[in-house]
């Protein structure tokens, strides 16, 4: 590789994932969300009534990031705190019937950026830069590969 071009796969994987999340967050923001809250949003979606601490941890971000976040949400009326039954100083966080009914709107907007990043790439193509993002995110997390059936998640 030539001395210009030793640092051009960073570069393009940089550029590649802050084009993604300006795309993605113009599309959240017509629907009143900000970068990173269609994150949490999704993570209850999946399963409600999760710790910050525990979002935090699944999300790879810090617990003051998620406070902050979770408490926008709420104030939007899309969470809502209660605190847990075993430990009433532990909050549980829950999406409100707001909360939930704004969750096709992020999935589409998930979907349409997604769609328009991907534009010119075969099913074939899109198998293998998913399978080539999943090493790159082992290796950066220093865990090791599992792939799921990723056909399943490509067919969506």
């Amino acid at each position: 590789m030539a001395k210009a071009d030793k640092t051009a796969t960073m570069s393009r994987l940089h550029s590649a994932a802050r084009l993604a999340r300006t795309a993605l967050a113009s599309r959240l923001l017509a629907h009143g969300f900000y970068a990173g809250q269609d994150q949490i949003m999704l993570a209850l979606d999946r399963e409600d009534g999760q710790t910050p601490g525990n979002l935090a941890g699944k999300l790879g971000v810090r617990p003051p990031t998620i406070t902050k976040t979770i408490n926008r949400l709420q104030a939007q009326g899309f969470l809502e705190k209660r605190a847990s039954n075993a430990d009433a100083r532990q909050a549980h966080i829950f999406l409100t019937d707001a909360g939930r009914e704004t969750i096709r709107a992020i999935e589409k907007s998930v979907k349409k950026t997604e769609k328009q990043a991907l534009k010119g790439l075969d099913k074939k193509d899109q198998k293998a830069l998913f399978k080539l993002l999943a090493r790159v995110e082992a290796n950066l997390s220093n865990e090791e590969l599992v792939l799921i059936d990723d056909d399943a998640e490509l067919d969506d």
